[in-house]
């Protein structure tokens, strides 16, 4: 492939992207054609200016539950659910308890519970209010779902109606704090492996828990160290000497007045961590420990009188999953609590960089903002882009997860789905969120080293966000399985990839095959212009092509290579699989990034886009901050792009140069898209986005101002050159 364009002159190049840029903001006036943003370039000659519309927009971003949403941010703004740093971990886990007891007053942790219980049955206003708590203390909000949508979730979801009255309405109070006992030391995400046994007793018609060795003990469990007088506890069912899998108990741990642990039960604390404070995580072990038939959570299956075992799902694999997809909850509110996390980090960073003033590099006299330096731009602004992606990707995952547990879209397969989307973006958003705060800790100097500021605070709390309801690589890999899947199902003897199934059908047209995209990257290199070459990458269908292309291209070269594990050993098979393991990996990451560009793009160009106020100078900044993010894709895995044939090296070239002028555009408009986040001082408790800073600037510069109208300045050693 032949580049033709001269590059020796950048300005030009510069000039030309601004020019695309400027075209980009002449939109077909409302009502008019129904074409979307990939075709703004046909609109009239009307200029719109970029702006952005706080109120709506904030509005917007609020989603489908934004009554709960308000609701738990006017509770969070309270100072006594809020953190107080310095705090002993001791200290800090008795306040945290203690806010438990202000949840339940309030009644926002009851959302999900039935309402013969006293709930609402809103399982999506349930995660909604629930993610906000960690603009509080991200203690509270994972204290909380340990109790709630932990603890509460297995005995609601995995019991019936004897565990519902008999264990919910002391869990839903607190009479009851208790422990999701699954995790152990042994064996993490290998939750089938778990080595802690519930045998069955005939005589007694009880079960006997046993740790029988080390390994085997329940580890990091909220609630375990102090306060939990329960447990459900997550076992291998031995009945009549057959295992029958993981099940869950519902198992008394500590005598509720002494707190002393119950005969048979045994654990210690895990102490200080690095995060998460608040939370009294321990261990806990099992010696003989007896609980009557009747604790065992028998939804999915069960054990008569005699030892019979019986379950409506005959596969015992399949019976595994089911049971653990119920508990799904929590990697969608992991999703939704990192993205309020990366908003948070984002309004301090750009606040304080829109006030910090450093360096005379355009003036001898008045220092710049930080936030004019390309460099500061180009750290926070492409964040930014992608924290709102996650967020319409969340609104989206949020509400398949409602249609799921009300019942609303509960077949076999929309489960799938969920568990799939789930472990997808759930990697991206924790990921994104430690990148996030870490740049804008940076980015805010010394002062985001301060306590008080947060950032550091909030990095070390969400830390284990990456690892805990899920390691973020085995979750992708779990995601990747079911992309391997669906192409071995539906394209076996195909020779192109595909997506998984759910993200086909919602739009059909996003397959394409990689030729058309190659024959598209030479027309451009021919044409001999970095412009054109910036006005086809930022239609959004040239940039839906090549993340799909993208996707679909390394999904069909794993399956081919992993054929022929079909054909070997165990041994064999499972040492091919790991052969391509990082591979596989990267592809369903790949898959989660198309993901959230189209929940972006779907925001922006679909039916709620267009008909929901959006106006033309909003849209215009929407899809800037949409290119940016959908391009840093490309500009990420400009390597793969380029071996692959996708793009030639000039097109490759022009990514990079466009992101940078995006970046530049969508600046004196990054505050007031941190400002639609909707968070108020008393959410985001960080001095330095308070305004001092500004006030600080303003009084250095008056005071220098004053000093040289007056002459009291002494003069500078070195005299500045005469032009």
């Amino acid at each position: 492939m032949t580049d033709t364009v001269d590059t020796s002159n950048p300005t030009n190049e510069a000039q030309e992207i601004e020019k695309e840029l400027d075209d980009s903001a002449r939109v077909l006036k409302r009502g008019a054609a129904s074409a979307g943003a990939g075709d703004r370039r046909a609109s009239t000659n009307d200029v719109v200016v970029a702006r952005t519309d706080v109120e709506w927009l904030g509005e917007y971003l609020l989603g489908t539950w934004a009554a709960v949403r308000l609701g738990a941010r006017e509770l969070t703004a309270r100072p006594e659910l809020q953190r107080v740093e310095g705090q002993t971990y001791p200290e800090h886990r008795e306040r945290v308890f203690g806010q438990l007891k202000l949840l339940v007053e309030n009644g926002q942790v009851h959302r999900a519970f039935p309402k013969s219980l006293g709930g609402e049955d809103d399982h999506g206003g349930n995660i909604a209010g629930f993610e906000e708590l960690v603009t509080a203390d991200p203690s509270l909000q994972i204290k909380s779902g340990v109790q709630w949508g932990l603890f509460g979730a297995a005995v609601l979801h995995l019991g019936t109606q004897y565990h519902h009255d008999t264990f919910l309405p002391g869990i839903m109070s607190l009479e009851v704090p208790g422990a999701f006992a699954m995790t152990e030391t042994g064996h993490g995400s290998d939750v089938a492996a778990i080595g802690t046994t519930a045998t069955y007793d005939e005589a007694t018609q009880e079960f006997v828990l046993d740790t029988p060795f080390r390994g085997a003990w329940k580890d990091y469990l909220g609630n375990a160290a102090k306060d939990g007088i329960a447990a459900v506890v997550f076992a291998q069912l031995v009945t009549k000497n057959v295992n029958h899998g993981v099940h869950a108990f519902y198992v008394p741990i500590r005598d509720a007045a002494t707190g002393d642990f119950l005969p048979g039960v045994g654990g210690e604390d895990d102490g200080l961590k690095g995060g998460l404070n608040g939370i009294d995580n321990g261990r806990l072990h099992f010696t003989d420990v007896r609980i009557p038939r009747a604790n065992l959570l028998n939804r999915y299956g069960d054990v008569a009188e005699d030892g019979t075992y019986s379950s409506s799902i005959e596969s015992p694999g399949r019976r595994f999953f089911t049971m653990l997809g119920t508990l799904v909850q929590g990697r969608v509110s992991l999703d939704g609590a990192s993205v309020a996390a990366a908003k948070i980090a984002l309004t301090i960073a750009i606040t304080y960089g829109n006030e910090r003033r450093q360096f005379t590099a355009g003036s001898d006299t008045d220092e710049e903002v930080l936030l004019d330096y390309q460099l500061h731009q180009k750290r926070l602004i492409p964040k930014l882009a992608t924290t709102y992606a996650a967020s319409f990707a969340h609104e989206q995952l949020l509400t398949k997860f409602d249609q799921v547990f009300s019942g609303a879209a509960d077949t076999d397969e929309d489960r799938q789905d969920l568990e799939t989307l789930a472990a997808a973006l759930k990697p991206l958003s924790t990921w994104h969120a430690l990148e996030t705060l870490q740049e804008a800790r940076e980015a805010c100097g010394g002062a985001g080293f301060l306590a008080e500021n947060r950032l550091v605070g909030l990095r070390a709390d969400l830390d284990i966000y990456a690892t805990f309801e899920g390691d973020n690589h085995v979750l992708l890999q779990l995601v990747a399985k079911r992309l391997l899947s669906d192409y071995s199902r539906r394209f076996a003897k195909a020779d192109f990839g595909v997506l998984a199934r759910y993200v086909v059908e919602q739009a059909a047209d996003r397959t394409v095959n990689s030729s058309g995209l190659r024959s598209l990257a030479q027309r451009v290199a021919d044409l001999g212009s970095t412009a054109r070459s910036v006005g086809q990458l930022r239609e959004a269908s040239a940039q839906r092509q090549l993340l799909t292309d993208r996707v679909e291209t390394m999904v069909a070269e794993i399956a081919g290579a992993l054929r022929p594990a079909s054909k070997l050993s165990k041994k064999d098979a499972a040492d091919l699989f790991n052969l391509h393991q990082a591979q596989i990996i990267e592809a369903a990451r790949a898959h989660a990034e198309l993901l959230q560009w189209e929940a972006f793009t779907e925001a922006l160009e679909g039916e709620a886009g267009l008909t929901s106020g959006m106006d033309d100078g909003t849209r215009v900044v929407l899809t800037w901050l949409r290119d940016l993010f959908g391009l840093g894709l490309v500009e990420k895995h400009l390597a793969w792009y380029l071996m692959n044939g996708r793009l030639s090296p000039k097109r490759a070239q022009a990514v990079g140069l466009y992101t940078e002028r995006l970046a530049a555009r969508i600046r004196p408009h990054a505050q007031d898209l941190v400002k639609a986040f909707g968070y108020g001082p008393e959410h985001v408790r960080a001095a330095i986005a308070t305004g001092a800073e500004k006030a600080r600037q303003t009084e250095a510069r008056d005071y220098y101002r004053e000093a040289r109208a007056a002459g009291t300045l002494p003069s500078p050693e070195k005299k500045p050159k005469r032009p």
